[in-house]
């Protein structure tokens, strides 16, 4: 069976905006859920205009929200606010990620849509959780990054804090509510049971170091930052390596284990120097990391030598873990991913063509496919039609009244 039919029922009703929680309901629209996205009927998800104002949804809509569908629904309306709370008691999970307090003065809080429907998934996606000082403060990506620590061990070793490039706070932790999701849906199958899941995004950062708080908690110190090395330094050769061309991502990662002592030697007969195999100076981790320096020039000048590609062939084939610093042109050039299906063409009636990346994990050898990300309210008619059995008719006087776009 593909992934695409894997949620077949499940129905979830979608009012987040940005990536947060788009990234949740968009990884489970991938598996076949039916996520109905709620927008406003003006602008919509802001996300739709990140980049300013365009012709058509920005591309930073279009990676989140793909394979979903759109009403546009006046919330400021009586009946507006009606119709979601109507959706409410027909969906399986209902999400939302407003600013602190937002979703409660809009009379869709958690209380309310329980008793309309007891058996709801609730979940709520924000900056910082429930009881903490900063409950009310409002977050972003780079925010939670910084108050979870992450940033704290990102960046060179003399160096000030570094914001990582990818979006741990944000499709982090919409991961994590996915997983959530499935959890509580799998129980809610069994036994009927609801649930109400919150989230903090500064939480889920603390749940991508736990390996730096076992440095802490192994030397009562700080976690450091590292650079491209790993929290504690590690062993070297350890970090990237500069290679043939000299731009600025013509390098090669190497990593040489002190779990496993035969990847010195190894790499010492793939750089030619055999004549330093044995030698006391470098032969254990601990004389290694005493000459750091000497040990990074021994390699970098080999690595110098090679294009990244064929250092990262060399090193890799003789048995040691080694990665090209491939950047986001190359990787887009790789006909191999699409080949793969980890990229994938979403057919957009405004964009046109759109290559992008997909829900990575194969079902039965096949990755999800991408469908198209919805236009502002595509859907309004379809949705009040399926979850609602709404007639035509009254579809029409809504429009007309502008309760739905």
């Amino acid at each position: 069976m593909s992934g695409e039919n894997c949620l077949t029922g499940l129905k979830i009703l979608d009012l987040t905006q940005f990536e947060a929680g788009p990234s949740c309901t968009e990884a489970l629209a991938w598996m076949g859920a039916d996520v109905v996205k709620v927008e406003n009927p003006g602008v919509g998800d802001p996300g739709r205009s990140v980049a300013g104002k365009v012709a058509h949804d920005a591309f930073y809509f279009l990676q989140y929200n793909a394979n979903k569908r759109s009403i546009a629904v006046n919330l400021k309306d009586p009946r507006g606010l009606q119709i979601v709370k109507d959706l409410a008691k027909n969906a399986d999970v209902m999400i939302e990620n407003f600013a602190p307090g937002a979703i409660e003065r809009l009379g869709l809080g958690y209380d309310i849509i329980k008793a309309i429907n007891p058996g709801i998934i609730y979940c709520q996606v924000k900056g910082f959780g429930t009881g903490s000082p900063h409950e009310n403060n409002l977050a972003f990506d780079m925010i939670a990054q910084a108050v979870g620590g992450l940033m704290s061990i990102t960046g060179e070793e003399d160096g000030p804090p570094c914001k990582p490039g990818a979006t741990i706070g944000d499709t982090g932790t919409g991961m994590l509510m996915a997983i959530s999701i499935l959890a509580a849906y799998v129980r809610k199958q069994r036994t009927g049971q609801g649930e109400h899941l919150q989230l903090a995004m500064q939480d889920s950062i603390l749940h991508y170091i736990r390996n730096a708080f076992t440095y802490t908690e192994r030397t009562g110190k700080v976690a450091p930052r590292a650079g491209s090395k790993t929290v504690g330094g590690g062993n070297p050769p350890i970090g990237v390596y500069p290679c043939k061309g000299g731009g600025p991502n013509d390098y090669v990662y190497i990593y040489t284990s002190a779990a496993n002592p035969q990847h010195w030697d190894r790499l010492l007969k793939v750089m030619g120097r055999e004549d330093l195999i044995g030698d006391p100076n470098y032969s254990t981790p601990e004389a290694r990391t005493e000459r750091r320096e000497e040990v990074d020039a021994i390699v970098s000048s080999w690595t110098r030598q090679h294009d990244k590609h064929e250092a990262m062939r060399l090193v890799g084939s003789a048995t040691i873990p080694a990665g090209a610093v491939l950047d986001t042109c190359e990787l887009m050039a790789d006909k191999n991913f699409q080949e793969r299906g980890i990229r994938q063409t979403m057919k957009h009636p405004k964009v046109g063509d759109y290559v992008m990346s997909g829900w990575p994990v194969r079902f039965g050898g096949a990755t999800p496919p991408v469908g198209p990300a919805p236009l502002l309210g595509e859907h309004g008619a379809n949705v009040l039609g399926d979850w609602l059995k709404m007639e035509g008719s009254a579809i029409e006087e809504l429009k007309s009244a502008s309760v739905i776009g």
